[in-house]
């Protein structure tokens, strides 16, 4: 693996900060997760934020095609010049919060694989955009920061566990792979990362028409976490019904619990109590 210093500093770039740019610099960590993402001839994988292109070169050796997705025109010149031998890599420049994904799949004609190291800033929010547009993927292995991925994992009842544990679990099977040391990525990040590799349920617990409604409760009742689950509820700008309080214990739901001691499944029966 190239020295990325030297490499930047031979293509007269440096990482932006504002744009999250922490390059992964351990070889060994970059064939795990490749490993972990089971890439094989009959993948279509989707990269982003691909940087220099060494997740990009050694998925293009394993993949049958790879779509790399970089938001900095700087890099992206940098990126068409090393694939260029490789005719089974499309580089994209474009935001990838953006991107769109059914376009992506139609020229794939299968679900794609995504394998990336997700910019830190980006990070949540596109992971709900993946999760809303699951039906274009198979398949999530995914770099992110060490406490993203304990949310993600999280069960009720612990801190951790908030409307991001909730939505990932509900349509998905997610599952730590391994940590990350800081010491892997240049520059080094302050904070620990982790690889996450995420499969869909077969069956979600939730129908797709009620999943909006669903999600709205579960924001709600989130969105004070010091108060009882009643007063988030009263406060969120939710409309509600009549004789809330008389619904919730109807279901076994005490209104005065704190919403991070909800289970997925209480939280749905709640959201068709209040719908």
């Amino acid at each position: 693996m190239a020295s990325i210093r030297k490499e930047l500093t031979e293509y007269g770039l440096f990482p932006k900060k504002r744009l999250g740019q922490h390059f992964l610099v351990d070889r060994n960590i970059l064939d795990k997760v490749i490993r972990t993402a089971g890439v094989n001839k009959e993948d279509v994988v989707l990269e982003v934020g691909p940087g220099l292109g060494e997740m990009t070169l050694a998925l293009a050796q394993k993949a049958g095609k790879v779509i790399a997705v970089e938001i900095d025109p700087k890099f992206v010149e940098v990126l068409k010049k090393k694939t260029s031998d490789f005719p089974n890599v499309k580089i994209i420049l474009g935001d990838i919060l953006k991107v769109d994904f059914g376009s992506l799949f139609r020229q794939a004609g299968k679900p794609l694989k995504v394998v990336a190291n997700l910019p830190y800033q980006i990070s949540t929010p596109l992971l709900f955009r993946f999760i809303e547009s699951r039906r274009f993927f198979s398949s999530l292995t995914l770099m992110l920061q060490r406490e993203v991925v304990e949310r993600m994992i999280a069960p009720a009842g612990v801190k951790e566990y908030g409307a991001l544990s909730i939505f990932v679990q509900m349509v998905s099977h997610p599952s730590i792979h391994f940590f990350i040391s800081p010491s892997a990525f240049f520059p080094r990040p302050k904070v620990e990362s982790a690889v996450v590799h995420l499969v869909w349920r077969k069956e979600p617990w939730i129908e797709p028409e009620g999943e909006a409604w669903f999600k709205e409760v579960v924001k709600a009742s989130f969105s004070h976490r010091r108060k009882t689950l009643i007063n988030s509820l009263k406060h969120s700008g939710l409309p509600l019904p009549l004789l809330i309080e008389e619904r919730m214990k109807a279901i076994g739901i005490d209104p005065r619990r704190r919403s991070e001691t909800l289970s997925i499944e209480e939280f749905i029966h709640l959201s068709e109590v209040l719908k």
